[in-house]
């Protein structure tokens, strides 16, 4: 009986738990880069601060986050993005991302959007029902109480978002 030891198992499940964090480090490698490259490198600074803060939440190991940031400096153009939505039942939805390619995450978003019941937004549409907090995350003013359907569809739209690699972040305004 092939492949029904403890080893086989073990390995299985690593392999999984080690795919879903090296999604989450990659998101955090690049919002401490753009972060690093707004601040020249200075730790201190409150965007990268927050940026480290989250990371170091994650468990991610100083290496990486030092890497990060000295790679800042050699990298490409990555630009942070923000995408403002509608989502089933009319749920204000902010996304925010990283990329190097703003037509390609545009085009990736919208499809994402159209084909789980989302619209998107113009520039304002959405943001103006939210705060950002001192760790720049966005908080809903008011919420929208939605039925157990819609926030079916509304988990089901988050979770394709989030399978971008350009994202970094979904917040919405649903209860």
């Amino acid at each position: 009986m092939a492949g029904h030891n403890k080893w086989s198992k073990i390995k299985h499940k690593k392999a999984a738990t080690d795919a879903k964090k090296s999604k989450i480090f990659g998101k955090l490698v690049r919002l401490i880069q753009v972060e690093a490259k707004k601040s020249n490198g200075d730790v201190n600074a409150p965007g990268l601060a927050a940026a480290i803060a989250k990371a170091n939440k994650e468990n991610m190991p100083k290496d990486n986050i030092e890497r990060a940031i000295k790679k800042a400096s050699e990298a490409g153009d990555t630009t942070p993005v923000l995408y403002e939505a509608y989502g089933p039942g009319g749920v204000g939805i902010i996304i925010t991302g990283l990329t190097d390619n703003n037509n390609r995450m545009s085009a990736e978003i919208k499809h994402t959007l159209s084909k789980l019941n989302g619209s998107l937004g113009t520039s304002g549409s959405v943001s103006w029902n939210f705060t950002q907090d001192e760790n720049r995350d966005w908080v809903p003013n008011t919420t929208l109480e939605i039925d157990e359907d819609t926030g079916t569809k509304l988990e089901n739209l988050i979770e394709a978002l989030e399978e971008n690699d350009d994202v970094q972040d979904v917040y919405h305004n649903a209860e």
